[in-house]
C-alpha cells in the first residue's frame, strides 16, 4: 500500500465543473431556474461560446459544443453514472418542485447503521446527472485514525486542517 501523503498539491477547494452543452442558452435556463445558480461574467478573451454560473460555493462553466448532434443522448436515469450532488434543506420540497416542473427523476435511499440518506437523481438538458440529497445525515468516517464527522463544510475543513497538521509534523 502506498504511503498517505495528505494534500501534496496544497488544494484549497473545488472551483468549478465544466460541461459541454448542446445549447448553452437551454443549460443556463436549467442551472439558473432549476438549481438556482447565478450567471457571472466570463472572460471576453475566450474565442468560443459559453457561460459561467456560480452558486453554493462552486462554479459551473458551460461550453457550447462544436457539434451538438454528436453529443451522446442519455435518457435512462442511472444513479451510478457520473454526477454532481447537492445537499438540500427539504427532500419533500425538492421532490414537489421537480414534479411541478415536469422533471423526471429517480428516488434512491442509502442506509448505513440506522442512518438514512434520501437521494433524487435527474438529468440536465444534456443528460448530465444531478443528485439532490440529504447527505449531511451520513457521517464521513475516515478509514484510519479519525472520529466520525458529518459531511458539512465546517467539519470537512476541520478534518483537512487536522490532516495537514499531521503531514507537517512528519
Amino acid at each position: 500500500m502506498k504511503e498517505i501523503v495528505g494534500n501534496p498539491l496544497h488544494l484549497t477547494s473545488l472551483n468549478h465543473v465544466s460541461l459541454i452543452c448542446r445549447s448553452v442558452e437551454e443549460s443556463i435556463d436549467f442551472y439558473q431556474n432549476v438549481l438556482g445558480f447565478v450567471p457571472i461574467r466570463r472572460p471576453g478573451s475566450f474565442d468560443f461560446d459559453g457561460a459561467w454560473l456560480f452558486g453554493f460555493g462552486i462554479g459551473i462553466h458551460l461550453l457550447q459544443s462544436e457539434d451538438p448532434e454528436k453529443l451522446p443522448k442519455k435518457t435512462e436515469i442511472n444513479p451510478k453514472d457520473n454526477h454532481i450532488s447537492f445537499q438540500c434543506e427539504s427532500m419533500g420540497a425538492v421532490e414537489k418542485k421537480l414534479k411541478e416542473m415536469g422533471i423526471k427523476y429517480k428516488r434512491a435511499r442509502v442506509e448505513e447503521g440506522g442512518i438514512h440518506v434520501d437521494q433524487l437523481f435527474f438529468h440536465d438538458p444534456d443528460g448530465f446527472m444531478i443528485e439532490i440529497c440529504d447527505c449531511d445525515n451520513l457521517p464521513v468516517v475516515p478509514l484510519v485514525g479519525e472520529m466520525a464527522r458529518t459531511c458539512s463544510r465546517v467539519n470537512l475543513q476541520i478534518l483537512q486542517q487536522q490532516q495537514q497538521l499531521r503531514v507537517s509534523q512528519q
